[in-house]
């Protein structure tokens, strides 16, 4: 099972560097359209990353209308505070694009618009205005992952008998 995150222009190195954590630990692929809000060799994007840059798969686009062109068929939601469902409900399925806007704007309203019927929101009280990016790819993408099985994932530790 294997998902695939994009976010479109992100501003903010750690969280990106999250979630290059988040998707290295799940097996998703990250993909990046630019501009981004920062260098890709920036120490703060690597070391929110830690050491799991080696597992990640990543891939960057000039535009969101490329990734969309580039993967025609696919089925892609476009997470907004202004979607039309709540994410939960969506059904994912194995190859599905998970698209996630800037830190401070979110994702271009002509897009929403025109994608309305694939937008999703996590809930959350009135008065919030969004929850961090990070978190918010997190939570979708295990939830795509619950609704699957947790298929390829480990789903049982085991301690290693030391003391702590």
């Amino acid at each position: 099972m294997k998902f695939n995150i994009v976010l479109v222009e992100p501003e903010i190195p750690q969280n990106t560097g999250n979630i290059a954590r988040t998707c290295s630990a799940t097996g998703s692929t990250l993909h990046l359209v630019r501009p981004l809000g920062f260098e890709v060799t920036d120490k703060q994007l690597k070391r929110a990353g830690l050491d799991y840059w080696h597992l990640l798969d990543i891939r960057y686009y000039d535009s969101i209308e490329e990734v969309l062109q580039f993967f025609t068929g696919d089925n892609f939601y476009f997470m907004s505070t202004k979607g039309k469902k709540v994410y939960s409900d969506a059904r994912f399925k194995d190859g599905d694009y998970l698209v996630f806007g800037k830190e401070t704007h979110g994702l271009n309203e002509l897009l929403l618009e025109k994608y309305y019927e694939q937008t999703l929101r996590i809930p959350m009280i009135g008065e919030a205005r969004s929850l961090n990016l990070s978190n918010s790819v997190a939570l979708t993408v295990y939830e795509a992952i619950r609704q699957n099985g947790f298929e390829n994932l480990l789903t049982e530790g085991h301690l290693t008998g030391r003391k702590c």
